[in-house]
C-alpha cells in the first residue's frame, strides 16, 4: 500500500485523506461531509479513504493516534491535518487555500 500510497498523494491536485475505522462512530458522521465535499468540489479534489485497522504501518507512519484524521497533501506534501468531525464549508475553506 505504501508505494500507491506515495503515488497517490503526488499529484497537483489536493489530496484529502481519511483515515477511519469501521467502528468508529464520528467517522461515519464524517463520511457522507466528504462526499458532499467531493460532490462540491469536482475534480479539484481527491479524497482517499483508509482503514486504520487495515492499513496499520501507513497510519503509524503518519502518526494517526485516533479516528477520523484527516490530511491534506498537495504534490505529496502534508499541508494540513486535523482529527475530528469538521462540517462540509470548514474542509472546502481549507482545500481552497491550497489549490
Amino acid at each position: 500500500m505504501k508505494s500507491s500510497f506515495s503515488n497517490i498523494i503526488n499529484s497537483d491536485t489536493p489530496v484529502l485523506v481519511d483515515f477511519h475505522a469501521d467502528w468508529c462512530g464520528p467517522c461515519k458522521m464524517l463520511a457522507p461531509i466528504l462526499k458532499q465535499v467531493k460532490d462540491e468540489m469536482g475534480n479539484a479534489l481527491k479524497i482517499v479513504k483508509i482503514d486504520v485497522d487495515k492499513n496499520q504501518s501507513l497510519a503509524s507512519t503518519y502518526q494517526v493516534k485516533g479516528v477520523p484524521t484527516m490530511l491534506l497533501f498537495k504534490n505529496g506534501k502534508q499541508v494540513w491535518r486535523q482529527s475530528g468531525v469538521l462540517q462540509k464549508n470548514d474542509i472546502i475553506s481549507v482545500v481552497r487555500q491550497h489549490i
